[in-house]
């Protein structure tokens, strides 16, 4: 029995290890966007601490040395807040670059794919009419073969 061959089935093969390259490349950038996330919730955690400590300096005896470092803290705390939003906008950005190369990868490995079970059935399509080739031949053999006998 003839024996199917896709002739174009390195390209299919090439198109999945790209996809699964590109799905390993979309969860580190995954990875990085949750990593930054964590860092930002806690800066605003710390920050959170340090307003609550100034809010804390200024009821009781007012102590203005601890008083100027807190608000530096918060300064700074402010800062690296901001810092990290645009670190955390970034990663997003790469996440969203690496979600688009992963959709155009697959929607080529699906292409690819259509295209084999295409000629997959139209390798059943020659195949079944070689078959029936083949019978109708030999119908026709034992048929002219056989009525040659009676005459």
């Amino acid at each position: 029995m003839a024996r199917f061959v896709y002739r174009m089935q390195n390209i299919l093969e090439l198109t999945e290890k790209l996809e699964t390259q590109e799905k390993i490349n979309f969860g580190i950038a995954q990875q990085a966007v949750n990593e930054e996330q964590d860092k930002l919730k806690a800066l605003l955690e710390k920050r959170k601490e340090y307003d609550e400590l100034q809010a804390e300096l200024v009821k009781g005896e007012i102590d203005f040395a601890k008083l100027e470092q807190c608000k530096q803290a918060i300064t700074i705390m402010k800062v690296k807040i901001r810092d990290q939003m645009l670190a955390l906008q970034k990663a997003q950005r790469n996440l969203e670059r690496a979600r688009k190369r992963l959709d155009e990868v697959m929607k080529d490995r699906k292409t690819h794919e259509n295209l084999r079970d295409k000629a997959f059935e139209e390798f059943k399509k020659e195949l079944a009419a070689e078959e029936n080739k083949a019978t109708d031949e030999l119908v026709s053999y034992t048929y002219h073969d056989g009525g040659g006998d009676e005459e």
